[in-house]
């Protein structure tokens, strides 16, 4: 009978104890996931207001030029095309910050780690993108920028200067293919480290610390 006893009560004090540890571990992981979350909201505020930045100074001044330009009447057609041209990259500037700056008031904190992961997988996919969008044009914008500037003043540039346009553009193609072909021959799997640090520099340093700082979280939830 006492040896029985003495088992129940054995049983008894590890169940506790494995309750005691259960829950203190539940209140680790949940204060580890609130820190975490923390950091990585704070993380993403530079790519928030970067997205913003990209609004203000790029997109929104690219259009206003434009508007600029409708306003004085020109009356060259490859005026117009430059125009036309400038305002185009102006609202797809703003279009693509405009879905980063949705896609990061779309994460839910509340969701697993897992899920808030490929949330965040997303919004670096659409921030790339989004850089894109804005960088890779001004191979090219260069060149109606300065023919919009030419037009206010009532002048072609392509009838004034036609070297400087085709071969503005020429230059444009140029440093496209060249633009590609580097991309090409970073991701060759002969030079992955240099592959993985360029498209961690393109995909914002912003975002590979709120990966990681979930990561943390995650490598918790296994253990």
């Amino acid at each position: 009978m006492d040896i029985t006893m003495e088992l129940d009560d054995f049983k008894s004090a590890w169940q506790t104890l494995d309750q005691r540890l259960q829950l203190n571990n539940a209140l680790k992981l949940h204060e580890l996931r609130e820190r975490s979350l923390a950091k990585t909201r704070s993380n993403l505020r530079p790519l928030f207001w970067g997205q913003i930045a990209q609004i203000l100074l790029i997109g929104v001044p690219a259009i206003l030029f434009a508007a600029l330009l409708w306003m004085s009447k020109p009356a060259f057609v490859s005026v117009i095309v430059a125009g036309v041209a400038l305002q185009a990259y102006g609202v797809l500037t703003v279009i693509a910050a405009g879905v980063v700056l949705g896609q990061l008031a779309s994460i839910d904190y509340a969701s697993p780690v897992v899920e808030i992961q490929k949330q965040l997988a997303r919004t670096r996919t659409m921030y790339v993108r989004s850089g894109m969008i804005c960088g890779l044009p001004w191979w090219f914008l260069w060149v109606p920028i300065l023919m919009v500037l030419a037009g206010l003043g009532d002048v072609s540039l392509l009838e004034r200067a036609p070297l400087m346009v085709w071969g503005g553009l020429g230059v444009g193609v140029l440093g496209l293919l060249l633009t590609f072909q580097f991309h090409r021959w970073a991701r060759h799997p002969n030079r992955a480290h240099f592959g993985r640090v360029m498209e961690e520099s393109l995909s914002g340093s912003s975002l590979h610390k709120a990966i990681a700082q979930l990561q943390e979280v995650q490598r918790f939830e296994l253990d």
